[in-house]
């Protein structure tokens, strides 16, 4: 079946399963970049043409890597990307800039590395908390002025911080975690993203790879971010796993993979609030694209839903290792 779309914000319509592309850097380990430029291929190719991508992914080697896709495929994509973490990804030097002069260098940089001249949708990748989001979201502004961007969007925002910055201008998307184990945004982010009209893009739809049928802790090795992770940590990892084998058994009776479960149910779920929802699955093996695609065929039942629903309340760790650096802990 086609890959059909979805309306993520007016004017901003988007293949209905989006690709996550940090997968193209090496964040869980060494990545063959002309592999993983065959995989954007071919999720171009069968119909998954919404590309996320960030700066501070490899130190720009993912925005490098999809700007060969773009170089003459550009026109079939729709291409996020995102400013504001500087540093290392999972680093200790890791840090926020939001500052408005950062804004306008951060996008010059991005679009060079992405061979374009602009983006569709450019996400705050987080709120920095030295800086009025109003300013940051002002400066943003500019670059929609500037023909430089065409969408607005903030990654792991509050309720309140979306709302303010949509204040300045109409914010298109907010990009958080939520998937069957991490769900505490349905709290305030979600509802106020659904009250406002704007689209979600749930990141770790798959909780990194714990739900799939895929992932064994030996897959675990030296540099792979998911050491960060408290729900990855030596104790809390085959509790973790427990939960897994729950999602198995409805995707035993569904004839799906756990992986389609749980995107089945993040559809489903942004269904029940009405909200426009398009979540960004990534993965360096172009078979796992392929699947993760068939979710967008997969029927849950409502008492799979229900069954779900209740694991989030079983999960050991928090889905971050700070929380205040997304909105859980600042909600």
């Amino acid at each position: 079946m086609p890959v059909p779309t979805v309306e993520l914000a007016p004017g901003l319509t988007v293949s209905a399963q989006g690709y996550g592309a940090m997968s193209v850097a090496p964040v869980y380990g060494a990545v063959d970049l002309d592999e993983a430029l065959a995989t954007l291929h071919h999720a171009v190719d069968i119909g998954v043409t919404f590309i996320d991508t960030a700066n501070i992914y490899g130190s720009g080697t993912s925005e490098q890597v999809v700007g060969k896709l773009l170089s003459d495929r550009r026109d079939e994509v729709q291409l996020a990307t995102k400013f504001g973490l500087v540093g290392g990804l999972g680093k200790d030097n890791r840090s926020i800039n939001g500052r408005p002069d950062y804004v306008h260098e951060a996008i010059d940089e991005s679009l060079q590395r992405l061979g374009v001249d602009v983006v569709d949708l450019y996400y705050l990748h987080r709120v920095d908390p030295e800086v009025p989001i109003e300013e940051t979201v002002g400066a943003m502004a500019e670059l929609v002025k500037a023909g430089k961007v065409r969408h607005l969007g903030l990654s792991e925002a509050t309720g309140e911080e979306l709302r303010r910055a949509h204040a300045v201008h109409p914010i298109a998307a907010i990009q958080s975690e939520w998937s069957i184990i991490s769900r505490d945004v349905e709290r305030n982010v979600v509802p106020t993203a659904a009250e406002l009209g704007i689209g979600f893009v749930p990141f770790s739809p798959v909780s990194r790879g714990l739900l799939t049928d895929a992932f064994a802790p030996g897959q675990i090795g030296d540099g792979d971010l998911r050491h960060r992770f408290p729900r990855f940590a030596e104790g809390a990892l085959p509790a973790n796993l427990e939960l897994r084998a729950k999602v198995r058994a409805v995707a035993d009776e569904t004839d799906a993979t756990v992986a389609q479960v749980a995107l089945a149910w993040l559809d489903a779920k942004a269904r029940a609030f009405a909200l426009p929802s398009v979540s960004i699955p990534g993965t360096r093996f172009a078979g796992r694209v392929t699947e993760n695609a068939g979710a967008l065929d997969v029927t849950l039942s409502d008492e799979h839903v229900a069954r779900l629903d209740a694991l989030a309340g079983e999960v050991v760790g928090e889905r971050a290792s700070d929380p205040t650096w997304v909105s859980l802990g600042r909600e």
